[in-house]
């Protein structure tokens, strides 16, 4: 038998893949992002940002239409929709983050639940749990076809480049496309990869993940009607080696025993506590405790009292930034983020209000800090740390250092934890029966027959009275 070509080998694979060779863990994995991705999702409606690609959204009109997560009357045509809401999950840099560095489940839930609305006979719940680790499991295929991809990015920001692979992959597999319509997604999506990374602590960053799922499901739905790209997309330096400087691609091989390896088996995603660039968690958990140690000995925190903060951290200039002006700088900045855990003794979504960032005593802290790039701590989201000293007018140093914080693959929050902080998101948009209801449709999801039930909770929204809204910190 002749063997595949790379791009042939993905697209056979994506077609082939079925519900029973989903494991346990994967489904229990993919749960969980799922829940997550909307709990944050139903957040970031509240975003300045959400709500400008919402009204420009409602310029488009079409006769398939698909909800919007959160809001009880408002439909938009599939493809906006999908826009939208993939916004809404990234609006607040809150959502899940995979390694090598990516954010897997914004790009590709949005598009399926938007698609699973148009299809003559709504997806059942094995279904829909098996497209997503179709677009889940691509994304990681992809990713590790380059060392680079394993580090924080400093090019191109990596949901741009493969989670509209995801996103077509998964919305190929939902479609029921051919192997070699499934590689013509991918060839199709491959031309709207890319977003630079310069774009990062923008309000344009959130487009990257609504745009990935957008122009996934739309490349799914053109290699539907027969449209073709090079079906050597993924084989070529000069396709979707460009985004990579040392691209090494492997094809998908296909199992004798009929089973298959998911890469989500053996590599959890972080599920993230605190509203910012994942980077942020180290510096946060190592602050916090830094400033325990001052209070124990001091038995307080007085701003008048600190001479020099000192941040320990990986060298990369997206995530350094000193003065932030903006919520969305501030969510990419480890002084500020340091800062605000010291004052605060905590960070919540309120920490990013434009009230918050520009607190004089904030601004004082701020001046204080200085940034060091130790040699040995290297900017990947598998190996760094952060070190954060705390150093007195009277000569007194405070130190602490965190090397996995709770919510990291290798330290994954509870299940309580997780349903904790998916009701608290939720909450501020969904009513307590629409809440209910979305964590027991996940958590039952490879039972149910359909999954329009979940659409149906998404827009149970409750009254401003009835929001339930809480800065508690997990």
């Amino acid at each position: 038998m002749l063997r595949k070509g790379i791009t042939e080998s993905f697209g056979a694979a994506i077609h082939a893949l079925n519900t029973s060779q989903l494991t346990d863990g994967v489904i229990n994995r993919s749960k969980r992002m799922m829940l997550d991705t909307l709990g944050v999702g139903l957040l970031g409606t509240s975003t300045a940002v959400f709500t400008k690609a919402l009204k420009y959204s409602q310029m488009f009109m079409s006769e398939e239409r698909s909800s919007v997560w959160g809001k009880s009357e408002t439909t938009l045509p599939p493809h906006y929709a999908a826009f939208v809401n993939g916004i809404a999950v990234h609006s607040m840099d809150f959502d899940d983050t995979w390694h090598p560095a990516t954010h897997p489940s914004g790009a590709v839930l949005p598009a399926l639940l938007a698609l699973a609305e148009t299809l003559p006979k709504c997806p059942s719940g094995l279904d829909l749990l098996l497209a997503f680790n179709v677009g889940i499991e691509v994304q990681g295929r992809l990713m590790r076809f380059s060392r680079e991809a394993y580090n924080i990015p400093e090019r191109f920001h990596p949901p741009s480049v493969v989670g509209v692979m995801g996103s077509a992959a998964a919305s190929a597999k939902l479609l029921g496309l051919s192997p070699s319509q499934c590689s013509h997604a991918l060839a199709i999506a491959a031309s709207s990869a890319g977003a630079p990374l310069a774009n990062a602590a923008t309000q344009t960053k959130p487009l990257h993940i609504g745009n990935a799922a957008r122009k996934g499901l739309e490349a799914a739905q053109l290699a539907q009607t027969g449209l073709e790209g090079n079906p050597a997309i993924l084989d070529m330096n000069c396709g979707f080696g460009v985004y990579y400087k040392d691209y090494s691609p492997s094809e998908i091989a296909e199992s004798p025993s009929g089973g298959f390896k998911w890469i989500l088996e053996d590599q959890d995603v972080a599920i993230k506590r605190i509203p910012a660039h994942l980077g942020m968690h180290w510096v946060v958990d190592a602050a916090l405790a830094a400033r325990g140690k001052l209070e124990n000995v001091a038995g307080d925190f007085h701003l008048s009292k600190i001479r020099r903060i000192t941040l320990r951290v990986p060298p990369s200039k997206y995530i350094n930034c000193p003065i932030p002006a903006t919520e969305h700088q501030a969510r990419h900045s480890f002084q500020f983020n340091a800062c605000s855990a010291l004052l605060d003794n905590k960070v919540t979504p309120a920490s990013f209000s434009e009230a918050q960032i520009n607190r004089p005593a904030l601004k004082d802290l701020l001046s204080k800090v200085k940034v060091e790039t130790p040699q040995d701590n290297l900017p990947s989201f598998d190996r760094m740390y952060a070190e954060v000293e705390i150093e007195t007018n009277q000569g007194q140093s405070y130190v602490d250092r965190c090397d996995t914080f709770y919510g990291h693959w290798r330290k994954p929050l509870s299940n309580r934890d997780l349903v904790e902080k998916f009701s608290l998101n939720a909450s501020s948009v969904l009513c307590t029966e629409g809440v209910e209801g979305v964590i027991d449709v996940i958590g039952n999801m490879e039972g149910m027959r359909s999954c329009s039930i979940l659409g149906s909770y998404l827009r149970m929204t409750s009254s401003p009275h009835e929001q339930l809204y809480s800065t508690r910190v997990l």
